[in-house]
This record gives structure tokens, C-alpha cells and sequence, in this order.
């Protein structure tokens, strides 16, 4: 799996970088999982898996390459104050929702 950077941010505003990139892979045409792209992403720009979320995964029709959204937040609480609920399941799993109600 390779990340290609397309775009880079730093949002004071929200308190987080947002990443536009593009995932080019080779697994016999399978899209990666969230959270294999979470980890790389982490691994990528030194912040800890917790704090990163992939907002979506578009795969291109034919290709092994996916347009890919991913946020990385200053902190946890920041995650956890700003991002939408159905987002935080869709990275973190049920556990995540347990804690909100």
C-alpha cells in the first residue's frame, strides 16, 4: 500500500490537519480496511492511531487506487468533541458509541 499526498492543511480553527490523498494498492484489487489506512496514515506523519480518522475511501473503477480524506486531530478529546457520531463508529468500531450514551 502507498500513500501519494495530494493536499495538506493545518485547521486552527477545528484544531486538526486534514489530508487529501491518494492510496494506490495492490491486493488483488481489494480495498484496504480504515483501519489498515489509519495505521499507515499514523505511521506517515507521527501521530497515534487514536487520533486519526478516514472521513471516506472512494476506489477509482478499474484501478487499484483510491481517493482517500483523513483528519488528524490535536488531541483525542478534540476527536471526540468535533467529529460527527456516525464517523467515530465507522473508524473506531461500537465500542466508541458505548461511551456516548
Amino acid at each position: 500500500m502507498e500513500v501519494v499526498v495530494e493536499s495538506e492543511k493545518q485547521n486552527p480553527l477545528l484544531r486538526r490537519r486534514e489530508v487529501h490523498f491518494r492510496l494506490k494498492y495492490d491486493e488483488e484489487g481489494r480495498t484496504p480496511s480504515r483501519a489498515d489506512v489509519r495505521q499507515k496514515i499514523a505511521g506517515l506523519f507521527s501521530a497515534e492511531v487514536e487520533r486519526v480518522v478516514i472521513e471516506y475511501i472512494k476506489p477509482e473503477f478499474g484501478k487499484a487506487e483510491a481517493k482517500c480524506y483523513a483528519k488528524i486531530y490535536d488531541s483525542v478529546e478534540d476527536l471526540h468533541s468535533i467529529e460527527r457520531e456516525y464517523i467515530i463508529k465507522r473508524n473506531f468500531g461500537v465500542n466508541e458509541s458505548e461511551t456516548g450514551g
